[in-house]
């Protein structure tokens, strides 16, 4: 069942803003359960000079059959021009835990 489990990240620069997207995709059964992290600096490429930011990370807790529909969600609701959009694969874990996510992101 691991395999199944998959954890979508992306970054906001406005905590409401990460909030709402944690929040709406756990009620659109997008992801099971969303972590959103303490604040974290963020250096990038952005028109061709480094930029830094504070941006709070976003994890979705989700399975491969809900990641298609939530990164197309996520696109759709997220500001940025080319929001991060990465997806870590889950080898492990509490087999409870991992029921649990199944059940919470299936479509009833």
């Amino acid at each position: 069942m691991a395999n199944d489990i998959v954890i979508a990240q992306t970054t906001s620069d406005d905590e409401e803003q990460a909030k709402a997207l944690a929040r709406g995709a756990v009620e659109s059964k997008l992801a099971a359960g969303v972590h959103i992290d303490a604040p974290i600096t963020a250096f990038y490429w952005w028109k061709g000079k480094v930029e830094a930011a504070q941006e709070w990370r976003i994890s979705y807790m989700t399975t491969t059959d809900r990641l298609p529909a939530l990164e197309a969600w996520l696109h759709e609701k997220h500001p940025y021009d080319v929001p991060q959009w990465v997806t870590l694969p889950v080898t492990g874990g509490s087999e409870a835990y991992l029921s649990w996510v199944v059940e919470e992101t299936s479509q009833h």
